[in-house]
Formats: structure tokens, C-alpha cells, sequence
């Protein structure tokens, strides 16, 4: 879906003008990547001179990696699996993948953390190793115990991290093909009701697939 450019009202304040800027730099490099967004579409998006980049960060360089910190602290990871005692860990993945989708596909004011995570997958920049360090490994980590919750005791290693992985790619899929996807279904759309179901597909698929290699696992021991 597309957006138009939101103009936000100037404000002459050193420290509103800045956290306008980091947000719509956050914006606009999640969706057009680091290399084609532009320090002028950034101000106009966020209402200030052209030269506030250059004032409160130095360049586009410094910009974007402090548009990387600051997501770190807006958004706060996962929470461990087992947290939440009451829950089971399908209950918990399926939490996870909702929440996922929702950033990428329908996002609010701060969606634009994970779709930032989504392209810099595809688009690597200097910023990545910090990136798989502070957003990417923790919800890799948190996926994983979740996969390995519901493999049960002695799981492999390699069938966790596979399935781990396939769970987040069915979610990056929805998003990084979403302009194929609009021609080949045009029914599908991006609305809350449809990223339910989604979500319930995605954890429906993956559990079924985990839950058959842990039958696996079960009839190798017996």
C-alpha cells in the first residue's frame, strides 16, 4: 500500500525538531532503503530546513544510525519465552507472528522499526552488524526457545534453527513480495481482520510442521 508524504508543522525547538527528524528518517528508510532515500525528502516529511540534518547529525550516514538506535530503544524486544507462565508457547508464536505482521504489513506511527529491519535484510549497510546485534538476534533467539518449547526436550539444533527461520520468512514473504502478491491475488489484502488470519495460518503451518518433527524425533528413540 502507498503513502503519501505527511507534512509535519515546523517547530523551532532544537529537541522537537530533532525527534521529527529521526522519525521521519525512520519513515522514509524503511521504505525506500538507505541509498535512495534522500536528506530532502526526510526534512520535508519532517517539516524542518534541509540544513537540520546537517546540524543535529552531520550527514545521512550518521543519521541512519542514529534512526538504528533509536529504534532500538522505542521498541523493546520480545519477552523470553516462558515469561508469561499462564501462556503455552503456541499461544506465545502465535502472539509473535501477529505482532510481526502488523509492523510490516499495516504499521502505526512506529511501525516503520520492523519494515526498517525488513530492508536492511535485502539491502545490507553499514549499519546491519549493529542491527543483527541489537533487533535481529534477540527475536531469532526468542523464536528459537519458542520452536524448541514446543519440539520438546533433546530437539537438534539445526532442525530448531530451520524451523525458526521458516517461521520468520513466511512473515518477510507477505512483505518483501507484497507487490507480486497484489497482482497474482488481488483479493488479499493488509487489514486488520486479514493479518489475523495470516497469523493464524502462519502459526498453524509452522506448529503443524514442527509438531511432525518432533513425532519424528520420538519414533527415532522408541
Amino acid at each position: 500500500m502507498c503513502s503519501s508524504v505527511r507534512r509535519r508543522p515546523r517547530d523551532t525547538a532544537p529537541d522537537a525538531t530533532r525527534a521529527a527528524l529521526l522519525q521521519a528518517a525512520g519513515e522514509v528508510f524503511a521504505t525506500t532503503g538507505f541509498r535512495a532515500a534522500t536528506v530532502r525528502a526526510i526534512c520535508q516529511r519532517a517539516g524542518a530546513n534541509i540544513a537540520a540534518v546537517n546540524y543535529h547529525f552531520g550527514d545521512k550516514t550518521q543519521l541512519y544510525l542514529e534512526v538504528l538506535r533509536h529504534s532500538y530503544r522505542v521498541v523493546p524486544p520480545p519477552a523470553p519465552p516462558g515469561s508469561t507462565r499462564r501462556r503455552r508457547p503456541r499461544e506465545q508464536l502465535r502472539t509473535f507472528v501477529h505482532d510481526f505482521l502488523t509492523r510490516l504489513l499495516n504499521p502505526g506511527p512506529d511501525g516503520w522499526q520492523d519494515k526498517l529491519i525488513a530492508m536492511e535484510m535485502i539491502e545490507p549497510t553499514h549499519g546491519l552488524d549493529t542491527m543483527v546485534e541489537e533487533r535481529i538476534r534477540p527475536m531469532a533467539d526468542y523464536v528459537r526457545q519458542l520452536v524448541r518449547q514446543i519440539l520438546g526436550s533433546g530437539a537438534d539444533p539445526e532442525i530448531v534453527r530451520l524451523c525458526g527461520c521458516s517461521i520468520v520468512s513466511q512473515c518477510l514473504f507477505y512483505e518483501h513480495c507484497r507487490a507480486v502478491i497484489c497482482r497474482l491475488f488481488p483479493e488479499q489484502h493488509y487489514d486488520a481482520p486479514a493479518i489475523e488470519r495470516l497469523a493464524e495460518h502462519i502459526t498453524r503451518f509452522s506448529v503443524a510442521a514442527i509438531g511432525h518433527y518432533a513425532r519424528q524425533t520420538r519414533v527415532r528413540r522408541s
